[in-house]
């Protein structure tokens, strides 16, 4: 059973310059490489729309006019850009420009996510386990068993409450952060201006015992090479 929503709003990350996609990004942003049948975008949308998530905040940098000219055929959720065309953000300079857009909590997810879901859609999932009076933001994580393509180390551990903290280094770590979160405003107090890494608020976050993780039920699919659309293909392709 899904329970409700804790937002009814995504912030999609969608202004990198896709450099590991090359050359299939030489003449189009990473989101609109297909996969599937479809742009990579558009898998990380649909799913937002079958979760009952009504708007989707999507920044914009490299080739910003098509990416734009796409979400703009789009009807559901609704797209609204956040334009990073002058200068590019990174994740956490990205979501501090957009957060006026975004309410309090608010989804997140990189635009080239492709996941299997478990017996729970993975916002339902994210939603049942929000718990603002503890958290700055939880971090949907899978098991290296769940995580198809993947083939690095692992990047948090997590505790008996489901507290985050981060892989040491030269060691593995159980579990993998797929590119999906729910945050809160508070986790973007005090940032610094221009562009800077969503790390450096979950390093703070950590410390202060409010970075959270739920581990995910179903697969996920690392797509961040040309190599890794054909492997992607056949899993999704599988019954």
């Amino acid at each position: 059973m899904n329970g409700p929503l804790a937002s009814d709003t995504a912030m999609v990350l969608a202004a990198g310059l896709g450099k590991r996609m090359r050359p299939l990004t030489a003449t189009r942003p990473k989101p609109l490489v297909p996969v599937a049948g479809k742009p990579l975008i558009d898998h990380a949308l649909d799913r937002l729309a079958e979760a009952g998530v009504a708007r989707a905040v999507v920044n914009v940098h490299y080739l910003a006019d098509s990416l734009e000219a796409h979400l703009g055929q789009r009807q559901t959720p609704q797209v609204i850009l956040s334009d990073e065309r002058e200068l590019l953000l990174e994740t956490g300079g990205g979501m501090v420009r957009a957060a006026p857009l975004l309410p309090d909590p608010f989804f997140a997810l990189n635009s080239d996510n492709i996941w299997l879901d478990g017996p729970r859609n993975v916002f339902h999932e994210l939603s049942a386990a929000w718990n603002p009076a503890e958290m700055d933001a939880l971090l949907l994580l899978v098991r290296h068993t769940g995580a198809f393509n993947y083939d690095g180390m692992g990047d948090f551990h997590l505790d008996p409450l489901g507290r985050v903290s981060r892989r040491r280094p030269n060691r593995v770590a159980p579990y993998i952060y797929t590119g999906i979160q729910l945050v809160a405003h508070r986790l973007l107090r005090d940032a610094p201006d221009g562009p800077f890494s969503t790390n450096l608020l979950w390093s703070r976050a950590i410390g202060e015992g409010r970075l959270h993780g739920v581990v995910h039920t179903g697969e996920w699919c690392e797509v961040g090479t040309p190599e890794s659309i054909a492997p992607t293909e056949a899993r999704l392709s599988r019954p």
